[in-house]
């Protein structure tokens, strides 16, 4: 028998033994999940029996509570443990399909060789004394990434382990049975890279622990600076490793970290729900998602409709010859960077002496406190313009309540009492009986009856007026930042007409309650000067995915928000389709300016793992200086640039090549198209032919299925086939427009098709030489 037929057969004995354990501890699990979760059902309905109440002395009050207590913590143990039971369960199911993906043999100095097998979760054998499989996060398994054979060390809470790796082995493993084996040194085969990314793609991103390089575990267990920052070309794993990033905190932390106190910045839903399985894939609980657009409408939709940063990419795109356009790139410039969060700051320097504006108070009709008032009260006060503003609060609720006692007095509250209808009275009784304003001596007392109604109905009257004041809403915020390009000195980088229009642009704007998606970081950092927002202290690790596309005003500003958070962004530059024409400052790129006091570290990937290897040859030549990009091993097709002479013979080529893919087996396709509306007509002509979704708005979901959408929205998601519908001089012709071709081609996999009619190519494809694609 060849040995290496021998080895096979004994890792797939071991795979089958490993198994048998996993489904017994499973198993048993699930027995004790149903004796655990009969106790939890026998103690909520006996909760009462098994409480004495007794509440006639003082210390009888006491040990009711005692007892009360004491159900509790013991219905609460035992829920606690069911839910830990549960993911156990769901973990073992997991391994049983794939229990391990490595193995190394280490001999520690003067010990014996030990294999050591790694997977997503550790797993101890029947006497609980050696472990069959380690945690791929636990301090050994670090060797698994950063070694190839030879000597190896790894630290542990003890201490440095110092020794030598015989072995370095790879397995895949599904539905429990061997699929493939090979031993290697530190880079990853193209065998392992093959059968693990080069078949169908999933509807969520695939876990590919197995294939983690060098660089990517320097990343997953970087624990240095303050502010970690990954550049990675598109499809390098930037995203995956954040994933396994937040897996190994929560594994590291346990005791310290749990998944709510870490927050992912998303650029869009449809990456939310794409996402959203991988850290349950790798054995943890899902961290908390949003969006950047998603918090600023929490604060402000109730004020403003807000723009998107997708509505202001399409006004880019769509309105390139508008006349206000040359005005508001100019604005968007600007208002990222930093320099006009010091303009505010100056701004908010001289309220503290003059200038602030606030609304009267009034109620019924009445102004019960003017603003002028208002006003007078703020600058008697010294200090800060927040505590300032949490001093006229008090003032203001302190008014309310005097006003409120005064208006009981009043006889309309009594005659609004008399026309109550039925249903209202009955609601107003049972309030008041509830907080113990009626008793049985007071219930026929017709006067004492009317006191409490019109008590009650002044308070329901006044519950508004006292919300918007507890909320702050006597400051005329919009005012306040209107009267800022009033006030503020021209800035030096432009001219005195250009800072006059973005003014009378951004006013105009906010006169219809529009506020720009340039104007929501700066109107937010505003809003929070002068009110004193708190501070987010329960978030421990943010993560901020295409960090490319936000701007220098709004990392500090993020940063100001989570005081406690250590910061984690990734992205790509060569993605940074937000500021296309504005040319705004990326950290990503920038990364100088401030990083002795922000403490940033910067981590590159620069191997493209996504897409094919004649594909990532292809879409790097677009790029300027895309030698720096280098394409992992995985042949393929080359791309294919399809000519045609008019709408009709492209319509019908496309149509044709669609059915091509999923004939060979692809489950996802996309038709990226420049502009949302290019994509809303697409789709009406595929539509007719072919079961096609259309996405056009970044709140919808990633699904299966031929999909038509922008190409910006499809930022960090891959598909297995992808088609540019019109890539000609009349589509693409703006050397602002290089990098969002550039994004919309490397979503590619596996296939990539780029269509034009007309004579000419977009200028922009014209440097890519002819070897790297075939003609159609």
């Amino acid at each position: 028998m060849d040995e290496n037929h021998y080895e096979w057969q004994q890792e797939q004995k071991r795979i089958e033994d490993v198994k048998q354990i996993l489904g017994e501890k499973k198993q048993k699990i699930i027995e004790d999940n149903k004796e655990l979760m009969g106790d939890i059902i026998e103690l909520r309905q006996g909760f009462w029996d098994d409480v004495t109440v007794n509440m006639d002395e003082p210390d009888d009050v006491i040990e009711t509570y005692a007892s009360i207590k004491q159900q509790a913590e013991l219905l609460s143990e035992r829920e606690r443990s069911y839910g830990q039971f549960h993911k156990l369960v769901k973990l073992y199911g997991r391994q049983e399909d794939s229990p391990y993906f490595g193995r190394i043999d280490f001999q520690e100095e003067n010990g014996e060789i030990e294999s050591i097998y790694i997977g997503i979760g550790s797993l101890m054998d029947k006497n609980k004394e050696n472990f069959l499989i380690y945690d791929w996060r636990a301090p050994v398994s670090s060797m698994y990434y950063d070694y190839a054979p030879g000597p190896v060390h790894y630290e542990t809470p003890e201490g440095e382990v110092t020794g030598e790796m015989e072995l370095k082995r790879q397995f895949i493993i599904r539905r429990g049975s061997l699929q493939g084996m090979f031993d290697t040194g530190l880079t990853i085969g193209d065998e392992l890279l093959q059968h693990v990314l080069g078949g169908n793609a999933s509807s969520q991103m695939k876990s590919i622990v197995a294939t983690i390089q060098k660089e990517q575990n320097q990343i997953i267990r970087y624990d240095k600076n303050k502010m970690l920052i990954v550049q990675g070309a598109a499809g390098s794993g930037k995203t995956s490793a954040a994933m396994q990033r937040i897996a190994y905190l929560l594994y590291r932390y346990r005791t310290s970290i749990s998944a709510d106190q870490i927050l992912l910045f998303s650029p869009n839903h449809m990456f939310i729900s794409y996402v959203a399985s991988v850290l349950p894939e790798l054995g943890e609980d899902n961290m908390r998602q949003t969006t950047f657009q998603e918090y600023a409408a929490e604060r402000l939709d109730r004020d403003f409709k807000l723009e998107s940063p997708f509505e202001q990419l399409e006004y880019l795109l769509s309105d390139q010859d508008s006349q206000g356009l040359e005005s508001r790139v100019t604005a968007i410039r600007f208002k990222a960077a930093l320099d006009y969060k010091n303009l505010l700051d100056g701004y908010v320097k001289g309220l503290t002496e003059k200038g602030m504006k606030f609304r009267n108070i009034t109620f019924r009709g009445q102004t019960i406190v003017s603003a002028k008032e208002i006003h007078q009260y703020f600058y008697k006060l010294t200090g800060r313009i927040p505590n300032r503003i949490e001093s006229v609060k008090v003032w203001l609720l302190d008014k309310l309540e005097a006003l409120q006692l005064a208006e009981q007095k009043k006889d309309w509250p009594v005659e609004e009492a008399a026309f109550l209808a039925k249903h209202e009275y009955v609601e107003t009784f049972k309030e008041l009986e509830e907080n113990k304003e009626f008793n049985e001596d007071t219930f026929d007392d017709f006067e004492r009856e009317q006191q409490l109604l019109a008590k009650r109905i002044v308070e329901r009257k006044m519950r508004p007026l006292r919300k918007k004041v507890e909320q702050l809403k006597f400051i005329q915020m919009r005012r306040l930042y209107e009267q800022f390009f009033d006030v503020a000195p021209v800035p030096d980088t432009m001219s005195e007409k250009e800072w006059k229009d973005i003014g009378r642009d951004t006013k105009k704007a906010l006169n219809k309650k529009y506020l720009y998606a340039e104007d929501i970081t700066p109107y937010l950092y505003l809003q929070d000067q002068i009110e004193g927002r708190s501070v987010n202290t329960v978030i421990r690790h943010l993560f901020i995915d295409e960090a490319q596309d936000y701007s220098p005003f709004q990392i500090e500003f993020i940063r100001n928000l989570f005081p406690n958070a250590r910061f984690n962004l990734l992205g790509d530059y060569n993605q940074a389709i937000h500021n296309l024409y504005t040319k705004a400052p990326s950290l990503l790129e920038e990364g100088e300016e401030r990083e002795e006091d922000l403490k940033v570290e910067h981590l590159y990937l620069m191997r493209s793992y996504r897409s094919t290897k004649p594909i990532v040859e292809f879409t790097k030549s677009i790029l300027p200086e895309g030698e720096k990009i280098e394409a992992f091993n995985r042949e393929g097709q080359k791309p294919r640039v399809h000519k045609k002479a008019n709408s009709e013979e492209l319509m019908k080529a496309i149509l044709e090549t669609i059915q091509t893919r999923q004939d060979e087996g692809h489950e996802t396709i996309a038709l990226l198209t420049r502009t949302k509306q290019e994509a809303i007509d697409l789709h009406a002509r595929v539509e007719d032919h072919l079961s096609t979704r259309l996405i056009y708005k970044e709140s919808q979901s990633f699904e299966k299925g031929i999909l038509v959408l922008p190409g910006y929205l499809a930022k960090g998601i891959e598909f297995d086939a992808v088609i540019l519908p019109e890539v000609s001089r009349k589509t693409y012709y703006k050397e602002e427009e290089r990098k969002l071709l550039y994004t919309a081609a490397t979503r590619a996999m596996h296939e990539l098709d780029l269509f034009y009619t007309g004579e000419e190519i977009s200028p922009l494809l014209q440097s890519v030489p002819e070897d790297l694609y075939e003609r159609k």
